[in-house]
């Protein structure tokens, strides 16, 4: 893992996340100092049999990311339609609905 501590604090944070809402890369990027793509590669970092609700971390246009390979962003949707996150014709979540914003938390 290139920085331990770095991928702690957004997992940290991930798991703040309440069921049935949603983040965004760039959201948890602000708060831990990072871009949006190194809180990705912290997602895509995850070990099995983790605890961090992945699910709910999505890009900025409420979208959710594809992935190379497999059927992750499919199962991403899944798990978060499960949650109660709905999605609009475009494939899009409405983030001032079902968006988490830290700024109130931390």
């Amino acid at each position: 893992m290139p920085d331990g501590g770095l991928y702690c604090r957004i997992y940290d944070l991930v798991r703040q996340v309440p069921h049935g809402y949603v983040t965004t890369y760039g959201e948890i990027a602000r708060q831990v100092g990072c871009t949006a793509r190194t809180v990705g590669f912290a997602m895509a970092a995850l070990p099995g049999g983790h605890d961090v609700p992945w699910q709910r971390v999505i890009n900025r246009q409420g979208c959710v990311s594809p992935r190379v390979g497999g059927d992750g962003s499919f199962v991403q949707q899944l798990l978060l339609e499960a949650e109660g996150v709905g999605f609009d014709d475009r494939q899009r979540v409405d983030l001032k609905r079902h968006g988490w914003s830290f700024f109130e938390q931390v």
